[in-house]
């Protein structure tokens, strides 16, 4: 093939990488479209140009014949009729600007403008990136992937715990548990980006620096069984368990169990913290969701709920507190439920109530607009992006051929991981960018700063 032709197919090659949008939109210079014109038949004088080709010609013909006095009178009305025209297909000028009845300045638009309307988002329908995620346990009830805020995703593949960086792609494995403490049953970033708690199907918790990669302690004693759901709340670790109870674990102190909430009589799958830290929403395999407040706490017996809430009516283990409001929570049913609901964490009271048409796994809110997602599982394995409060369907995302079980967020709140039941990990640019970039409020994010203090 001779230097010409590869270079011809060298740019054909270059041109398919670009965006189909962009070759869609692709338009040629109006100058390039020049090669003919259609006239607008509304602007000829049809009766005129019959006259012309017809009745034209004869006297044309016949000038010779003609006598001078016929000639003139001939001029005269062609004059008079208009009818001296050269061009037979003429085309009239454009019609006048009509006039105004009421001036500008007296109108209610020019007094009062009108607001631009603000562009709809683009929301990408595929997902930006897909990653393999082998031994990847199909469990309702768990919690596998975090995102940290040192843009770190956690993910539990079996018995191993590995480290993906988003700033370079790079992954790495953190720890790997014997198959008698394994599997991995839930991980969970604490609030500085840099230690994560990992529970275990044996019950037992184990906190690890991923920085140096090492294990820092094992808090043990807390359960009877395996540790599906885990919150942090600045030193506090919540844990939730197979056998319905919650524990506070003081990460700081030797004897870590602070507090304990009794209230689910089955497995506690969901956790969360208020952004505030003073109420803890814990969702169980019993269908109830149960709102804690941390000023009724007390470590000399089990502490009593502030809401019990019964309306679903399968297990609920997605739950996501609001980020614009901060007694609103969003809560998610299993399969036999199917619903989005939502409450005030104040008074107990339910909000609203969605029919999602298919199993819940989990809830994010946007941190940039008014806008909730939610993954799902049978029949089509999809992701959906609500409006609120009006609920309405922004997107639904699809690409996973299995329930979509757990869900995270990256710390500037743009990007979504998920991973599903078919073993693998998408990232959706579903969220956008934020408009004005807020400052964070300043937190304590060293939960384990007093560790080598112990009481």
């Amino acid at each position: 093939m001779d230097a010409g032709s590869l270079n011809y197919f060298s740019n054909l090659k270059g041109q398919s990488r670009c965006p189909l949008q962009e070759q869609l939109l692709q338009r040629k210079n109006s100058k390039e479209n020049m090669d003919r014109f259609i006239p607008n038949r509304s602007a000829m004088d049809f009766d005129y140009a019959h006259y012309m080709l017809t009745e034209g010609r004869k006297i044309k013909e016949n000038q010779t014949a003609c006598s001078p006095a016929r000639e003139a009178y001939r001029k005269q009305l062609a004059e008079t009729l208009n009818m001296n025209r050269t061009r037979i297909l003429a085309f009239k000028n454009k019609p006048p600007v009509p006039v105004e009845l009421f001036p500008s300045e007296h109108s209610t638009a020019s007094s009062h403008p009108t607001k631009s309307a603000k562009p709809r988002r683009h929301i990408p329908q595929s997902s930006e990136r897909t990653l393999d995620a082998p031994d990847l346990v199909d469990d309702f009830y768990l919690n596998l992937l975090d995102w940290g805020s040192s843009n770190v995703l956690a993910i539990a593949l079996g018995n191993t715990v590995y480290l993906w960086d988003a700033s370079d792609s790079s992954t790495s494995e953190l720890v790997t548990v014997d198959d008698e403490n394994g599997p991995v049953t839930s991980v969970n970033w604490a609030p500085d980006g840099r230690h994560i708690a990992i529970g275990l199907n044996n019950s037992e918790v184990q906190l690890w620096d991923s920085t140096a990669n090492r294990q820092l302690r094992t808090l043990r004693g807390c359960h009877r069984s395996r540790v599906g759901s885990m919150a942090w709340n600045n030193h506090i670790l919540t844990t939730g368990g197979m056998d319905g109870q919650i524990v506070n674990n003081d990460v700081r102190i030797r004897s870590h169990v602070v507090e304990t909430y009794r209230g689910h009589q089955q497995e506690v799958c969901g956790l969360k913290w208020s952004a505030s830290g003073q109420q803890l929403a814990s969702g169980g395999n019993d269908n109830v969701v149960h709102i804690w407040d941390r000023s009724m706490a007390s470590s000399n017996s089990p502490t009593q709920w502030l809401h019990r809430l019964e309306e679903h009516t399968s297990a609920v283990k997605a739950l996501a507190w609001c980020p614009f409001q901060s007694n609103l929570l969003a809560t998610g049913g299993g399969g036999g439920d199917r619903t989005i609901k939502f409450w005030n964490t104040h008074t107990g009271a339910c909000l609203n109530s969605v029919d999602t048409g298919s199993q819940v796994c989990s809830l994010l809110w946007s941190k940039n607009e008014r806008e909730l997602l939610s993954s799902h599982g049978f029949t089509q394995n999809q992701l959906t992006l609500w409006k609120y409060p009006s609920m309405v369907k922004m997107a639904e995302l699809t690409g996973h051929t299995s329930r979509v079980l757990y869900m995270a967020q990256s710390p500037d709140g743009c990007t979504v991981a998920s991973a599903a039941g078919d073993e693998t990990l998408r990232f959706w640019n579903v969220f956008g960018v934020p408009e004005v970039a807020k400052t964070a409020p300043k937190v304590n994010r060293e939960p384990f700063s007093q560790l080598n203090r112990i009481r």
